[in-house]
């Protein structure tokens, strides 16, 4: 759901009223709101436009990455932020975090806006906010820029192991989308293995490069692709059994048991859902439904959908455990759970006969309104 804009008869120009309107909207009376506070941010000196989306710190403070994109749109950003801050709340309460969630957007091609100075300023906006948002790295961001955020922000994780840091959370990440995936793979065909599957990565970046080697270990036939020609060219080098097509329409169509989304959201709509040949979808990428109604196609289809919130949790578990001195077999530990919590939510929408998602969405929210009730209760009345 965007936000709708409306431009100004005199000017040509959106008109600013209608947009705020439609944000309020959004926030206060769509289902996709209920956040509790949403940032504007802006640097002018350093270029710097970015959104910080607190949905809900009802489990302890929000936790989520800073995203950098060239949005079309100032309008798409403050969306994005609010769809991906809202995700984090329930990925956090599934990964059994005592954490809420949130996230940020910085507006902008980070190839040619990034700089020291627009780092810095973006951690003295994090830093405002008192500890009620922690911030991490997300697509577009790096732990090298975590490490100059911090500079001006003590509430950031992400950052490098020089300075106290887990370094890349990209390799947890990946860890538990496989393990999601092999809970997958066991409810779907009775053993939790991708041994002899052929499975489809879309995106070989930061995670999808370090899945597609947990699955070359396991025995799976991996074919793969994305927008950036290099990214690919490095994994076909480093492992020749992998083999590559053109883009993402070409890999949903071809013949797969998994398809893998390890890109930006949205990557299963109503036409992709119509002739996607994988029996299970499981990926690293968030948001990847690009409207609700799209699981249910799935469903009747006969694919089963892993929730990416869930199975893409390795990441998040790895930056929360640094604010605790970071250990990786804690972290990993923790990660491995990510099999088990997945396997539960296959078992809870079969019970309940209702989608995946929808089974997840009830167990977060369970948590979260548990957290909250008790909260209540140890509250001390007023005098």
């Amino acid at each position: 759901m965007g936000v709708t804009t409306v431009t100004d008869v005199q000017t040509g120009r959106p008109d600013e009223g209608v947009v705020a309107a439609g944000v309020l909207a959004r926030l206060f009376r769509s289902e996709q709101g209920g956040h509790e506070q949403v940032v504007l941010c802006q640097d002018r000196a350093s270029g710097l436009k970015a959104v910080i989306a607190v949905h809900s710190t009802a489990l302890g403070p929000a936790l989520g990455g800073t995203r950098f994109h060239a949005y079309a749109s100032d309008e798409e950003a403050v969306a994005d932020a609010l769809n991906l801050s809202r995700g984090m709340s329930y990925k956090n309460a599934l990964a059994g975090l005592d954490h809420g969630g949130g996230k940020a957007v910085i507006i902008g091609d980070p190839d040619t806006l990034k700089s020291e100075e627009l780092l810095l300023a973006y951690g003295r906006f994090v830093a405002s906010l008192g500890g009620r948002y922690v911030t991490a790295c997300d697509v577009g961001t790096y732990v090298a820029d975590m490490d100059v955020v911090a500079r001006e922000n003590r509430w950031t994780t992400g950052r490098s192991v020089e300075q106290g840091g887990a370094g890349d959370s990209s390799v947890l990440t990946a860890f538990g989308v496989f393990q999601g995936m092999r809970a997958a793979a066991g409810s779907q065909w009775g053993v939790p293995t991708l041994r002899g599957r052929r499975v489809g990565v879309a995106g070989v970046g930061k995670v999808g490069h370090h899945l597609v080697e947990h699955l070359l270990d396991d025995g799976a036939e991996v074919v793969i692709t994305d927008v950036r020609g290099e990214a690919v060219d490095t994994v076909l080098a480093r492992h020749p059994r992998v083999t590559a097509v053109r883009d993402n329409e070409a890999l949903v169509r071809a013949p797969l048991d998994v398809y893998a989304p390890c890109a930006l959201g949205g990557a299963l709509d109503d036409a992709t859902a119509a002739v996607l040949t994988a029996t299970v979808v499981c990926g690293a990428a968030n948001n990847q439904l690009a409207h609700p109604g799209v699981e249910k196609d799935l469903a009747d289809r006969g694919i089963l959908y892993a929730p990416d919130y869930v199975v893409n949790a390795g990441g998040v578990i790895q930056v929360a455990d640094e604010l605790h001195g970071f250990d990786f077999d804690r972290a990993k530990a923790k990660a491995t759970k990510i099999y088990d919590t997945t396997a539960a939510i296959f078992e809870r929408a079969r019970a309940d006969g209702v989608p995946p998602a929808v089974a997840a969405d009830r167990l977060a929210e369970q948590r979260i309104a548990d957290r909250t009730a008790a909260a209540h209760w140890l509250r001390p009345a007023a005098s």
